[in-house]
């Protein structure tokens, strides 16, 4: 597609105008060395990328159910955060747990009752005091309500949801794994399980299938792993990949984020790549 972006993270899929949404992140600034990043857009039909959100403060991204706002990881307020697709206006959805702020959240996803997953990892929090006691975590909001799933992962990244809702994947970006915990009707999760072995783990997603796609950054690869964590193979990604995402009509472009990074005064290249596939991504 194109590349010559500093850091790119977060794509995701906007159905409704057939475009597709991603992170620019930029060097950090300022004195405690905060990246701040803007909300691209890409249209396919056209090539071009134009600017939907400048200064969003995010990384991770996910389209709301109903397709009415884009979730964000935001890290520039710690928080996580939503932007109205038709004026831009943002509203914090989780802004802190029991009065600490998190570290810097970094990848989204919602269930089909609107409770949104996110993870906690500390990459972006510059220098910014730890006010979780040095734990990285994985929370969910629901109905305003952020409630702790997970605080014994080291540096979680990827997450994501089975396509019937029931299951939650997570990256142990340091751990070495990849985790699953089943989803209960009112969005709470069960106990952690080991889902597959593999380190180095950012962004993922999943196809209708259920197949998950988990991003290793360090490598460039894709690796997609079937609903029972059996590997089915990978998908090189380039250097450094970043986060992948199904899109397009027929939701059979994958597309992925990966570049070099920057060495300083935002001289990252990273782009935009898309390979079709055969199976679509899961719709939302």
């Amino acid at each position: 597609m194109r590349d010559g972006f500093n850091f790119l993270e977060g794509p995701t899929w906007d159905a409704a105008t057939q475009t597709l949404l991603l992170t620019n992140m930029h060097d950090g600034t300022g004195s405690q060395g905060v990246q701040p990043s803007d909300i691209l857009r890409y249209t396919p039909t056209t090539g071009a990328f134009t600017t939907f959100v400048a200064n969003a403060g995010s990384n991770g991204l996910a389209i709301s159910r109903d397709g009415t706002t884009i979730v964000a990881a935001t890290h520039d307020q710690r928080s996580v955060s939503s932007y109205n697709l038709a004026t831009g206006q943002r509203t914090t959805i989780a802004a802190n747990y029991q009065g600490h702020l998190f570290n810097s959240p970094n990848d989204v996803t919602i269930g089909a009752n609107g409770t949104v997953y996110f993870t906690d990892p500390d990459f972006q929090r510059a220098d910014r005091p730890d006010q979780m006691s040095g734990k990285t975590s994985v929370f969910r909001v629901t109905n305003g309500t952020v409630s702790l799933i997970d605080d014994t992962i080291r540096e979680p990244n990827g997450i994501e949801l089975s396509p019937d809702g029931k299951t939650l994947y997570v990256g142990g970006n340091a751990t070495g794994k990849i985790y699953r915990y089943p989803v209960n009707a009112d969005g709470g999760t069960g106990p952690r399980s080991d889902f597959a072995n593999l380190g180095g783990t950012d962004g993922g997603t999943v196809d209708c299938a259920g197949n998950v796609y988990q991003i290793t950054y360090g490598d460039g690869k894709v690796h997609v792993y079937s609903p029972s964590g059996q590997s089915l193979g990978t998908i090189s990604a380039g250097r450094n990949a970043t986060n992948v995402a199904f899109g397009g009509p027929d939701r059979k472009t994958l597309y992925i984020t990966s570049g070099t990074p920057s060495s300083g005064g935002d001289t990252g290249n990273f782009g935009l790549y898309g390979v079709r596939l055969n199976v679509p991504g899961w719709p939302y």
